[in-house]
């Protein structure tokens, strides 16, 4: 399918490179930010696994429009990432001790107002198995966001609803005020994607999070008393306690359904629009350059 079917296809898509966001997931933000009031009042923001940098690119717009001078976002991703105005792009591993210490060094030792995840994993179509990945993916989101948020502060993160996702939702409950699982108006219908926006962090009585090199996540919440199965004296689980959190679609309904085909509206161009920021490390780099050397067969 090429581009001028998709930007019929998915307006979205279209309305992407149209507004100059380097993917559709801007929206996604934009729509809970509308919902939840995310960005009130913030003004130092971590963007985690942020490439290709849309979430960054809404930070900087709505942040930024407001004239705060003292404001500071930082995106953090393996990959690397083009520059974005106002945004402090590192690339390196959100779950080292030096990534955090580096965070703080650019808020001059400051907590932050606000900390989002909008990564994934390389999905496999194994549904258990995704769902697994992506949620050990959002506690090592999380091991950075208790080192570095302020009490009070929110956090944001794609997960994968599944069969066992109310353990996570219990968790995280013990962590934040409130939580709630959202799904953007942008966000696909038949996609298994949501977001957890967990509102204000409340740290843990006598627990100190500390990032360790080698530690796994298990170690880093030993001790924080977020639940976790334990094994009686007499040999009987004690199975962690389970929550149902709220769910709310964020969006107005008069906006795109993100599943439908659309005509372009009166006064658009029928023209396919390229993309607004071309991938800096794509995963078939290295096919490209073998074929250009006529390597490849």
């Amino acid at each position: 399918m090429g581009k001028s079917s998709k930007d019929k296809r998915d307006l979205y898509y279209r309305k992407a490179k149209e507004e100059g966001y380097r993917a559709r997931s801007a929206f996604k933000l934009l729509q809970l930010n509308e919902q939840f009031q995310l960005f009130k009042d913030v003004k130092r923001v971590v963007d985690l696994c942020a490439a290709p940098g849309s979430w960054s690119q809404v930070l900087s717009r709505e942040i930024f429009s407001r004239d705060e001078p003292d404001a500071k976002i930082v995106a953090v991703d393996l990959q690397p990432m083009a520059s974005i105005p106002n945004v402090t792009t590192l690339q390196a591993d959100i779950t080292h001790p030096k990534t955090l210490a580096k965070i703080l060094e650019i808020f001059g030792g400051e907590p932050a107002d606000f900390v989002c995840s909008d990564g994934a994993p390389d999905v496999t179509g194994l549904h258990d198995l995704d769902e697994y990945i992506q949620a050990q993916l959002i506690l090592c989101a999380l091991q950075l966001t208790t080192c570095i948020l302020k009490p009070g502060g929110n956090f944001v993160a794609k997960i994968f609803r599944g069969r066992d996702i109310d353990l996570l939702y219990s968790q995280l409950g013990y962590l934040f005020d409130k939580v709630i699982c959202a799904k953007p108006r942008a966000s696909r219908g038949t996609s298994l994607e949501s977001f957890i926006v967990c509102l204000g962090y409340r740290p843990r009585p006598g627990w100190t999070p500390t990032l360790r090199e080698d530690g796994s996540t298990e170690e880093f919440f030993e001790g924080s008393g977020i639940g976790r199965a334990s094994l009686r004296d007499d040999l009987e689980l004690e199975e962690e306690e389970r929550v149902i959190a709220p769910f709310i679609a964020c969006g107005d309904l008069s906006a795109y359904d993100s599943d439908a085909t659309y005509t372009l509206e009166e006064g658009f161009s029928s023209t396919s629009l390229d993309p607004v920021q071309m991938p800096t490390a794509p995963p078939y780099k290295k096919a490209l350059e073998m074929k250009r050397k006529g390597l490849l067969k």
